[in-house]
Order: C-alpha cells, then sequence, then structure tokens
C-alpha cells in the first residue's frame, strides 16, 4: 500500500505537465514548431517506429556508448585500483586528473573533433572523457576505504599484490567501484548524445538536431523522451544487478546503488 502511496506522489508533477501541455496548445494559439500537440507527438513517435528509424538511431548510439563505455572502465578502473593501492601512482597522477576533472565534457568536444573529425573515433572518446572520472575516483575512494588492519593481515601472510586485491581491496571496494559504474554509464549516455548532437550523421542525437533544422519539435520531444526513459531502464537495471553482486550490502544496510 506504502509502495502503491509513493507512486502516486511520484506522478504528481508528471500529471501536472502533461495537462499544462495538453492546455497550452489546444486552447492557446502557440505555434506546433513550437509545441506540438500531445497527438502529434504520438504520431511521430508511431512513424519513427513504423519506418525503423527510431531503433535504427539508438542502435548506433547504443554502440558507442557501450564501445566508449567499455574502454573507460578498462583506464579508469585500472587507475584507481593503481592509485588506491600504491601511493606513488596517486602523487604521480593525482594532481593531472584533478585538473582534467574540472574541464566539462561538452568543453572537449571541438578539441575532440579536430583531432579526430566526425567519425565514430571522436564519440568513442568523448564518452571515455566523461565516464572516465567518476569510475576512477570511485575505485579509487573503495580501494582506500579498505581497512588498514586488513591489509598489514595480508602483508603478515605474505600475499602477493594480485592476492591481496582480490581477497582484501576488492570485497571492501566493490560496493563504491559499482557506484562509479553506475554513474559513468549515465555520463556516458550523455555524453554520446551531446556528441551526436553536435557533429554526427547518425544516432539519437543527431536525430534532434536534424528535426530542429526543419523545424520538427515533436521529433525532437520523441527523441528526448526516448532518452530520458533509456536512462532510467539504464538506471534501474545497473542499480538491480549491483544488488546482485554486493547483498551484503542489503544485509548490513548499504547501498551499492548511490
Amino acid at each position: 500500500m506504502r509502495k502503491l502511496k509513493d507512486i502516486g506522489i511520484q506522478l504528481i508533477i508528471p500529471i501536472i505537465i502533461v495537462l499544462a501541455w495538453h492546455f497550452t496548445t489546444t486552447y492557446t494559439d502557440t505555434p506546433s514548431s513550437i509545441l506540438p500537440s500531445i497527438s502529434k507527438v504520438k504520431k511521430a513517435f508511431g512513424g519513427m517506429v513504423q519506418t525503423g528509424q527510431l531503433q535504427e538511431d539508438l542502435r548506433v548510439s547504443f554502440t558507442r556508448v557501450t564501445k566508449g563505455y567499455a574502454y573507460s572502465i578498462l583506464f579508469g578502473g585500472i587507475l584507481g585500483i593503481l592509485m588506491g593501492m600504491f601511493p606513488v601512482v596517486k602523487k604521480l597522477f593525482g594532481l593531472i586528473t584533478t585538473v582534467i576533472r574540472q574541464i566539462p565534457m561538452i568543453a572537449w568536444i571541438p578539441l575532440v573533433i579536430l583531432w579526430c573529425g566526425i567519425g565514430e573515433e571522436s564519440k568513442i572518446v568523448i564518452i571515455v572523457i566523461a565516464a572516465f572520472f567518476p569510475i576512477m575516483i570511485n575505485t579509487l575512494n573503495g580501494v582506500e576505504s579498505t581497512p588498514t588492519g586488513y591489509i598489514e593481515v595480508a602483508r603478515l601472510y605474505k600475499l602477493g599484490k594480485i592476492k591481496t586485491f582480490a581477497k582484501v581491496y576488492l570485497p571492501h571496494a566493490l560496493p563504491q567501484m559499482l557506484v562509479g559504474l553506475k554513474l559513468g554509464l549515465g555520463v556516458s549516455w550523455m555524453a554520446v548524445v551531446a556528441s551526436e548532437l553536435i557533429a554526427a550523421t547518425a544516432g539519437i542525437g543527431y536525430r534532434m538536431s536534424d528535426a530542429r533544422s526543419l523545424m520538427r519539435s515533436d521529433i525532437v520531444i520523441v527523441c528526448m523522451l526516448v532518452i530520458g526513459l533509456v536512462g532510467i531502464i539504464m538506471d534501474k537495471g545497473l542499480s538491480l544487478l549491483f544488488k546482485a553482486l554486493t547483498p551484503w550490502e542489503r544485509r548490513s544496510g548499504g547501498k551499492a546503488n548511490g
């Protein structure tokens, strides 16, 4: 019963927005190029699905996200682990990563386009830049949260670095690492849309940009709604996966999903 009540509360604002949208497009002279009616948006969505345009755009964007996200996990995860386990590595990379992290992802797009052109490489590089830091920082924080006493015991038993990481660091760091992976996937999705808006010939972001140039606000809104829905699905999917991977966090009252 409480869950139904919570869902009802969460739906209040969306319902108000939809009603205001319907009222504005029905009872005012707002041009459809500025704010299309709900029925027009539904028609645009149906047309995009029927022609396969929406599915193809999502496929292209998902492919880019998958590649960029994988590289981010590889580079960000490894560097975060090394910085957490070895103080000298943290000193070596600490300053430069802090400086680069302050630069907004979107500010990298012009430079990356100059370096890589408008092909697939530029989209993937932008995704890597965006997702690298959440993954690296949360991995670092997770590794550093490992109790010193456990590390001393590992040294006492002369465990190698790999065994020490697997048996000591990883169990403590995993929840925080998973938070980084969740944040990284979210910014990967935002990064691919941003990069496609500026320089692309396919993808959900490109479709929005193309629709804007044609004054098709109905298609723009369809793309915005799809982007938001996909983001929610990815977020909830990862949350369920993380709960399955860290059952001890639920028992102890912790949260692996941030």
